[in-house]
């Protein structure tokens, strides 16, 4: 049989986060309300990331931060050596 639940005091900022949420994905407030509380009691139970997972991760993001943030760091070392 179905419950009725109720959220008291919820705070104005996060209410209005949610119905932009709501908005942003066709739903009512009661419908995206519905549809985290399912999210939540369906997906398995979070454990933190081993470091192969976060490099993997990494990698299917495509990003090369090591790489990419030297050849920006010396980039702007030689323009600033010709100024």
């Amino acid at each position: 049989m179905p419950v009725n639940l109720s959220i008291k005091n919820a705070p104005d900022d996060v209410v209005a986060r949610l119905k932009d949420r709501a908005t942003r994905n066709h739903r009512s407030l009661q419908g995206e309300l519905m549809a985290i509380i399912e999210e939540a009691v369906t997906l398995p139970p979070k454990r933190p990331l081993t470091l192969e997972e976060y490099r993997a991760r990494i990698q299917a993001l495509g990003l090369n931060a090591v790489d990419e943030s030297a050849a920006i760091i010396r980039a702007d070392r030689d323009a600033r050596g010709q100024r």
